[in-house]
């Protein structure tokens, strides 16, 4: 694509009909603002410079996207799509190529982007797509030979014009000497008192300028976005396209219906997602994993073979291959699984390195710790790792065994081949190879009997 192209998004709207304090181009799909989206679909054409023409909530917009790469501009006042474009034309040089996208309309391909800025090289490149039900869409009016002579607003079209299904979706691409001169022409003598955009189509072919259309791959490529029905509908639609990618690159989906990816996801060969998964941030999964349903995976990486069975989640850490994990359990973030560990049900881990082949079974807490190979932690072992003001470690050699109900009070270290017997709360270092108890003695209290109810 050609460095002479400069991107126009028009993110200034206020987007009432959302009902939200959130500027409506923040809204995510996929886990990302729309904004975003459309941003990288700029990006995608190796555009010289990406214009953001913001208004309503600019400065959260802003700092939501700050580590974006364009250019922002202000439109103080909302005074219509041809008014927001022409904020942007003074950084703009009159050789460069001028596309306008929009910040509420997410799903934009880079494809269809690349064939609106070819058909730009003939005049005025317009992106166009039919609808059988056309209700609020500028309408696509023709003469006899099928030319293009403008674009008629819903609210300023005759009954006839309203019947055209062929609608403006926006998104344009021209010189940008020309759209500055036709810009500069505009008036508001319409129906909603704003600068149109689409009267520069008129003025385009009063010019003798050619107009040519073309196509998105699907429609919904061009739905925008004006209330959460619609949000919902593109979000729903955007998780079947990554779905699809995701089969065809050889991953099961056991319901693609139910599976969401709110980020990026490498998976190797014959992987299987159960339904009701959702992936966030960058997530890896090695060959032959396999994932539950009902499961959360954000920022982790999967080393082949392991199973994660339902209900888990999973977040910053690293896991190693052949390694079982849960139902119900709990992988936050620093963590380090090294292969063959079994974490099971009700089981969370913090912060902890865990070396191969160990296993932390049922109803554990195992935070801030370093676990060496070979070690079993009994049921409802507890590494006590904050005093309340400072968090501690807790070093288990390998092959030691923690007897179930123990609380191990940070910083304490046991020794390779140790045995804690249950029911110990271990406060001082243990020898390797020895076993340690730290129980109270046990009483029997003869004669006690357990409270009755008073009868009333």
């Amino acid at each position: 694509m050609s460095s002479d192209l400069s991107v126009v998004i028009l993110a200034a709207g206020q987007g009432t009909r959302m009902r939200s304090a959130l500027p409506k181009v923040l809204h995510a799909v996929g886990g990302k603002p729309m904004l975003q989206h459309v941003i990288e679909a700029a990006r995608g054409l190796s555009a010289r410079e990406i214009h953001v023409v913001y208004g309503h909530g600019g400065e959260m917009v802003r700092s939501a996207l700050a580590s974006q790469p364009v250019q922002w501009v202000e439109q103080a006042e909302q005074l219509g799509t041809g008014h927001a474009v022409s904020q942007a034309m003074p950084a703009i040089p009159d050789h460069h190529t001028v596309m306008v996208l929009y910040g509420d309309v997410p799903l934009i391909t880079v494809e269809t982007l690349r064939r609106l800025a070819e058909i730009a090289k003939q005049g005025l490149g317009l992106l166009t797509t039919h609808l059988p039900e056309p209700q609020g869409y500028g309408r696509i009016v023709r003469d006899d030979t099928g030319r293009v002579l403008s674009i008629v607003e819903e609210k300023d079209a005759t009954e006839a014009q309203r019947r055209i299904q062929e609608v403006n979706t926006g998104m344009l691409a021209t010189g940008a000497a020309r759209l500055r001169r036709w810009l500069d022409s505009l008036d508001n003598d319409n129906a909603q008192g704003e600068y149109y955009l689409t009267d520069v189509i008129a003025r385009a072919v009063q010019e003798g300028v050619t107009v040519e259309t073309t196509h998105p791959g699907a429609v919904a490529e061009v739905m925008g976005v004006n209330n959460r029905v619609q949000l919902a509908a593109l979000e729903r639609d955007y998780q079947r396209r990554r779905s699809e990618a995701l089969m065809l690159a050889g991953v099961t989906l056991l319901d693609p219906e139910r599976f969401d990816l709110r980020g990026e996801l490498e998976a190797g060969q014959d992987v299987v997602i159960d339904v009701n998964v959702v992936i966030e941030g960058r997530v890896s999964l090695g060959d032959g994993v396999h994932v539950g349903p009902n499961c959360y995976l954000r920022d982790v990486t999967v080393a082949r073979g392991t199973r994660i069975n339902s209900h888990c989640v999973l977040e910053q850490a690293e896991i190693g291959a052949e390694c079982r994990i849960g139902p119900f359990a709990r992988v936050r973030p620093e963590t380090q699984l090294a292969d063959r560990v079994h974490i099971g049900n009700f089981v969370e881990i913090k912060k902890s390195q865990v070396a191969e082949g160990s296993k932390v079974n049922h109803l554990s807490y195992v935070g801030d710790s370093t676990v060496g190979r070979g070690v079993n932690i009994g049921a409802g072992v507890i590494t006590c790792n904050y005093d309340g003001a400072n968090k501690h470690r807790t070093v288990i050699g390998d092959d030691a065994f923690i007897g179930s109900d123990s609380q191990l009070v940070a910083p304490v270290e046991i020794g390779a081949g140790a045995t804690i017997g249950a029911g110990s709360t271990i406060t001082r270092d243990t020898p390797a190879g020895e076993l340690t108890l730290a129980r109270a003695k046990q009483k029997t209290v003869q004669g006690w009997s357990r409270p009755v109810k008073k009868r009333e």
